[in-house]
């Protein structure tokens, strides 16, 4: 009740120019497709029509007066807002500019829908959002694709909302006491790749939030490790009338591997804490196959669980294939963040006391994925990550609240007011260290 109380007093003031300001800049960014490409991951960018979007954020960017705004040979955009306070730590706000794989993602139309009826969202091409989706946000705003598409609410919301901060910052609020701020953007998060060439050193950040979680409330300090793993099958093609113990089928043989592995550990059949083997594609044929995985669990111990499952799995079939060559390997892609963020409670006090001051009740759950952040952990800037307020990304289903948006905004400024307090943060002297290592670097 309380939540829905908040979105409906946004909702009524939508004519304010913040909240028109958030609801313009995410309607003229979902147009501009940056889907990375998990194809092309030995380019980095995986796609260069990510630029689009990131030349057109250095540019806002420069107009709101952040004269150091760049876009890199990378495409990772940044830009500092110099603390006003004397304020000594640096504090990092981060987007991702990318849209995933896993839906199309060209020409993108987005749709506002008034939500007054209790009835479900039909969109083009079959796509139906159910009511029950729906019903928290009764009497308000929300945004869709025409159906044919993703959204782009991942994470476009999140960089709608960095944008719409900096402004209110620079121009509505510049005496709000304020840290140093580095904005950044950056490209390939879907596939892993966000903060690969990231220059940590000249960010020089103390700490960061990502702005890339889901629901209004949603804050996350914890998440997925993180593996891709490949099976690659080498089979022997002969003419099939003349196969007898001597045709090895690649294509057959991945597509028992698949078969075997448990049915209980499927993203469609674990929720909440539970770890999964999820097949995002199978190739082959006769002569050659191969399938590719994403393998996820919270705990060390559970991944070292799903790994023996699936080389157990490929044991079994190379000893009843011996004319085959079967091999598996897993990377890693990124760790629970969970360890780090234990040792800077600071970090998610202050976003738990922004999220209160702006009139959000703050909602702590496990990330059943991943984010820059997790990464960003690793490599000793503790990251958690704040609500975007997308819903069913990935998806023809994707939607975005306007009232969320605008809640998001709220909620950032409010933090930073926040970090502009010089009190010392005395876990911050350890910063800059990487957790333990993880349960295996790649292998096969």
């Amino acid at each position: 009740v309380e939540q829905r109380s908040v979105l409906r007093r946004v909702m009524a003031t939508t004519l304010a120019e913040e909240a028109a300001d958030v609801v313009e800049r995410f309607l003229r960014y979902v147009v501009i497709d940056t889907q990375s490409s998990a194809d092309n991951m030995d380019c980095y960018p995986s796609t260069s029509k990510q630029y689009d979007l990131a030349r057109l954020l250095v540019q806002e960017l420069k107009d709101l007066g952040v004269s150091d705004a760049c876009v890199s040979e990378y495409c990772v955009v940044t830009g500092t807002l110099a603390t006003n306070c004397g304020n000594p730590y640096t504090v990092g706000l981060i987007a991702h500019m990318d849209v995933s794989p896993d839906a199309p993602s060209a020409n993108v139309k987005p749709q506002l829908h008034a939500i007054k009826e209790e009835r479900d969202l039909e969109l083009l091409g079959g796509t139906v959002i159910p009511y029950e989706q729906l019903k928290p946000y009764h009497g308000d705003t929300v945004i869709t694709s025409d159906g044919t598409t993703l959204l782009g609410a991942d994470d476009k919301a999140g960089v709608a909302i960095v944008m719409a901060t900096v402004k209110r910052l620079l121009t509505q609020q510049p005496q709000l006491p304020r840290p140093t701020l580095r904005i950044v953007f950056t490209p390939d998060e879907e596939i892993g790749g966000g903060t690969d060439k990231l220059d940590l050193k000249k960010l020089g950040m103390h700490c960061a939030y990502t702005i890339d979680a889901g629901e209004l409330g949603e804050l996350e300090a914890e998440n997925f490790n993180a593996y891709s793993a490949t099976l690659e099958c080498a089979g022997v093609c002969i003419h099939p009338g003349y196969a007898y113990h001597k045709m090895a089928n690649a294509a057959r043989i991945a597509g028992e591997f698949v078969a075997r592995l448990p049915a209980d550990r499927r993203p469609e059949t674990t929720q909440e804490k539970q770890g999964f083997i999820h097949m995002r594609s199978l190739n082959g044929t006769t002569e050659k196959a191969t399938a590719k995985f994403i393998v996820r669990d919270f705990t060390d111990a559970g991944m070292r669980e799903l790994f023996d499952t699936m080389e157990h799995t490929a044991a079994q079939l190379r000893a009843e294939n011996p004319l085959a060559r079967i091999l598996l390997t897993f990377t890693k892609q990124y760790l629970n963040m969970k360890a780090v963020m234990d040792k800077h409670p600071v970090v998610i006090d202050r976003a738990v006391q922004a999220y209160r001051e702006a009139g959000v009740v703050p909602r702590m759950v496990a990330c059943r994925g991943g984010t820059d952040g997790a990464r960003l952990c690793e490599l000793g800037v503790p990251t958690p990550n704040l609500f975007a307020g997308g819903i069913n990304f990935h998806s023809r289903k994707e939607f975005v609240p306007v009232g969320v948006l605008c809640s998001g905004v709220d909620v950032v400024v409010a933090l930073c007011r926040l970090w502009g307090d010089t009190t010392p943060v005395p876990s911050f002297a350890t910063a800059g260290k990487p957790h333990d290592e993880d349960p295996g670097d790649d292998h096969q």
